[in-house]
C-alpha cells in the first residue's frame, strides 16, 4: 500500500492530546452537605462495579483512537496495488456539432449527451483519469487529464452548441494522441453518430460509442447561393436544394424573401414535394437593382431548425453616369439608354468636370480626361495611341475570352470596316486583333482611369445587328466601375473565408457573430488579404472598423466592411438518422460497480460509523 497524500499522516499527533486528557484525574469538586449518610451507601453500592468504570473508560478512549486513526487514514488517501495496477486514462468525446442541435430527444441531443457524459464520469474508478474534448467545428480540450470529478462535469458543463460540422473523427485522432500507449487507454464517443467515418469508429477496438437521438427524419436547405447575372445589369439568379432525409414523403413550402434595410419583400414561393430521401433543386431567375440578403424558408417545423433557414447576399447596383459625346448617333444613345444603371447625358463636346464614364465618338481629344473612357470608332489619335491607314482586312481573327470584358461576348469573324491600324504610346491588352494581328479592341489601365478603344464604324459594320456590342457595353460599365461583388458567396458553418480589408487609420477590426458576440480580427494597415473564422455560427457574420478607442461593445460606432452569409449547407448534418453501426448500450468496463470506490471513501464510512457507534453507546452509559 502507498498514500497518495503521506504527509497527511502527521494529523495522527493529534493522539497525545487525546490520550492525555483520557490520562488526566478529574479533580471532584467538594460540596458541604448536611449528613453522609446516604452517600456512603451509594458509594458501597458502586464499589463492586469500580472495574467496569475502568473498562468504559477505556473503550471510549479506544473508539476515540480508532476514529481519529480512520480519519488520518483517509486523508493520506491510501492507494492499493491492484488500484494502482487497474488505473484507467479515458477520453471523453462529445460530439456538439449542428445535428446535437436536434429536439428529438428533450431537450435536445447535445444536453442529453451531457447528461449521459455526467453518468459516465461519476462511475469512474478510483485512480482513473480522464480528459474532456468537444468535437464541433474544432476539436477542443475541454479539460485535460484528471481524476477530479467536479472538474470533469464543469468541463461538460462548459460544452455548448454549435452550428458547425462534425468533427469527431478529428477528435478520435486528437484523444489517441493524448493516450498515447497507456495499456489502459480507453476513447468513450458520445454522439448521434451523423457524420462520414461513424461506421468505422463504431467498429475500433479502442473505442467505446454511447449512441444518442433517435432516427427522426428532417427536412433541410443543403445549397443555397446567389449571384448577378452576367447579362441582365439588373438580373440575379437563385440557387437552392432541398433533400428529404427521412423515410416518409413530406409536403412544404419554400418561400424566398429579399430583406433590405427598410423592408422584406417576397420574391418567390413554391410548394414542395418530395419523396423519401428525395431531392428539390432549382435555379430562379429574378431582377431588381436593389440589394440586400436573400432568405430561402421552409414551412415545415422539424426536430432541426438550422436548416430550415439560408442566406444569401445580393450585392446593389447603383447607377453610372455616362457622358455620351456624339455628333448624332441614335444607336449608341438606345444601347446605354436601354441599361438601366445608366444615368445618360448626350452632347456634343466633352464636358470640362465628367462625373463617372465618358464615351467618345469618333472624335476623342488630344488628352482624354482623366476617368473612365470609352472610345467608339475613333478618327483621330490621342496621348494613348496613334492612328495609321485604314486596315486591308478588318476581321477579327481573334479574341480573348479570358478577359471580364469578353464575356458571353462572340465577335470571330465579324468584320470591322474602317477600322485603322493603331500604335500604342502605352501598355495596353488586346481584346481581338485581326489575321495580321492588328488590335481591333484595346484596354488600357492608366493610372487616371482605364480606358477601352474599339476600332469598328458601326454604321458599316453588323456589329449593331448582333448582340455582342449591348453586352460589350454592359461587360464595360462593369469594368469601369470596378464592380467585383456579382458573386458574394455564401458560406457552409466551420468554414474560413479569406476576404481582401484595409484597416482605416486609427480603427481595428471586429468580427460580429449572428448573436452579437465578437472577436477581434489581426490585420495590418493597407489592403491585404485577412482570414475570416471558423464561422461556426448560421446567419449575417459582419465585419467592423472600430474605432481603437472604443471597446467591442460600442457595435453600433463600427462602420461595415464586409458581411458573410452562413448557412448549415451540410448533407450529413441535416440526416439525422444515425447509421446502423452506431447503436448499442454503453459497454459496461467503464462502470466502477459499488467496490469501485477509493479506499479514503471507505475509510470516511468507517469512521461515520464508529463515531454513531460510540454516540449509541454513551447513550446507554456503556461508555463514559
Amino acid at each position: 500500500m502507498s498514500f497518495a497524500h503521506p504527509l497527511a499522516l502527521a494529523w495522527a499527533a493529534l493522539l497525545l492530546p487525546i490520550i492525555a486528557l483520557y490520562i488526566l484525574k478529574v479533580r471532584l469538586r467538594r460540596v458541604p452537605v448536611s449528613t453522609s449518610l446516604f452517600w456512603d451507601q451509594i458509594f458501597e453500592e458502586k464499589r463492586p462495579r469500580s472495574l467496569w468504570q475502568h473498562l468504559r473508560h477505556l473503550i471510549s478512549l479506544l473508539c476515540q483512537v480508532l476514529l481519529l486513526g480512520l480519519l488520518v487514514l483517509a486523508l493520506g488517501q491510501p492507494l492499493l496495488r491492484g488500484e494502482l495496477l487497474g488505473r484507467k486514462r479515458i477520453v471523453l468525446v462529445v460530439d456538439n456539432s449542428a445535428s446535437m442541435r436536434a429536439t428529438d430527444v428533450s431537450p435536445n441531443r447535445l444536453e442529453a449527451a451531457k447528461s449521459r457524459a455526467l453518468g459516465i464520469i461519476d462511475a469512474l474508478s478510483s485512480g482513473d483519469e480522464m480528459a474532456v474534448v468537444a468535437a464541433g467545428t474544432e476539436p477542443t480540450v475541454f479539460s485535460g487529464l484528471t481524476g477530479h470529478q467536479r472538474t470533469l462535469r464543469d468541463a461538460v458543463g462548459r460544452v455548448g452548441l454549435s452550428d458547425g460540422p462534425t468533427r469527431v473523427v478529428d477528435a478520435v485522432n486528437l484523444a489517441r494522441r493524448l493516450l498515447a500507449d497507456h495499456p489502459k487507454r480507453r476513447i468513450v464517443v458520445v454522439s448521434d453518430g451523423c457524420f462520414e467515418g461513424a461506421d468505422d469508429l463504431a467498429g475500433a477496438s479502442d473505442l467505446m460509442v454511447v449512441p444518442v437521438g433517435t432516427k427522426a427524419g428532417n427536412l433541410g436547405i443543403t445549397r443555397f447561393q446567389a449571384r448577378r447575372s452576367l447579362i441582365d445589369p439588373v438580373g440575379y439568379e437563385v440557387l437552392v436544394e432541398v433533400e428529404n432525409a427521412s423515410d416518409e414523403t413530406v409536403e412544404c413550402r419554400l418561400d424566398l424573401d429579399l430583406q433590405g434595410p427598410t423592408e422584406t419583400q417576397p420574391i418567390d414561393a413554391v410548394a414542395l414535394k418530395l419523396e423519401p430521401n428525395g431531392k428539390y433543386t432549382r435555379v430562379f431567375e429574378k431582377a431588381t437593382a436593389n440589394g440586400g440578403t436573400l432568405i430561402a424558408r421552409l414551412t415545415r417545423p422539424d426536430a432541426l431548425a438550422s436548416d430550415n433557414e439560408a442566406r444569401a447576399l445580393l450585392p446593389r447596383r447603383e447607377r453610372q453616369p455616362v457622358n455620351l459625346v456624339t455628333k448624332g448617333n441614335l444607336y449608341l444613345e438606345k444601347v446605354f439608354q436601354a441599361n438601366a444603371l445608366v444615368a445618360l447625358s448626350v452632347s456634343a463636346k466633352a464636358p470640362e468636370a465628367a462625373l463617372g464614364l465618358t464615351v467618345f465618338h469618333r472624335t476623342p481629344p488630344e488628352t482624354l480626361p482623366s476617368g473612365p473612357v470609352f472610345i467608339i470608332d475613333p478618327r483621330n489619335g490621342c496621348d494613348l495611341f496613334d492612328l495609321g491607314e485604314a486596315l486591308t482586312d478588318p476581321i477579327v481573327a481573334k479574341q480573348n475570352i479570358e478577359s471580364p470584358l469578353m464575356t458571353h461576348v462572340k465577335i470571330m469573324d465579324l468584320v470591322m470596316p474602317e477600322a485603322r491600324k493603331l500604335s500604342t504610346q502605352a501598355p495596353a491588352k488586346v481584346l481581338a486583333e485581326s489575321p495580321s494581328g492588328d488590335p481591333l479592341l484595346v484596354a488600357f489601365e492608366r493610372p487616371t482611369g482605364k480606358v477601352l478603344v474599339l476600332l469598328a464604324d458601326l454604321e458599316q459594320s453588323e456589329l449593331p445587328l448582333q448582340t455582342a456590342f449591348p453586352i460589350l457595353a454592359t461587360n464595360a460599365l462593369a469594368w469601369f466601375s470596378g464592380n467585383k461583388g456579382e458573386l458574394q458567396e455564401s458560406v457552409s458553418t466551420g468554414g474560413v473565408v479569406e476576404l481582401e480589408l484595409a484597416t482605416p487609420a486609427g480603427s481595428r477590426l471586429v468580427l460580429l457573430a449572428p448573436d452579437g458576440a465578437t472577436r477581434g480580427l489581426s490585420a495590418p494597415q493597407g489592403k491585404v488579404k485577412v482570414p475570416v473564422g471558423p464561422l461556426d455560427q448560421v446567419g449575417t457574420w459582419r465585419v467592423l472598423a472600430m474605432p481603437a478607442s472604443e471597446t467591442e461593445t460600442e457595435i453600433a460606432k463600427g462602420t461595415e466592411l464586409r458581411a458573410i452569409a452562413c448557412n448549415l449547407a451540410d448533407r450529413r448534418e441535416s440526416d439525422l438518422r444515425p447509421p446502423e453501426a452506431w447503436k448499442g448500450p454503453p459497454d459496461s468496463t467503464l462502470s466502477s460497480g459499488p467496490f469501485g470506490r477509493p479506499v479514503w471513501f471507505y475509510l470516511i464510512v468507517a469512521a461515520l460509523g464508529f463515531a454513531g457507534l460510540e454516540w449509541f453507546l454513551y447513550q446507554r452509559r456503556w461508555i463514559s
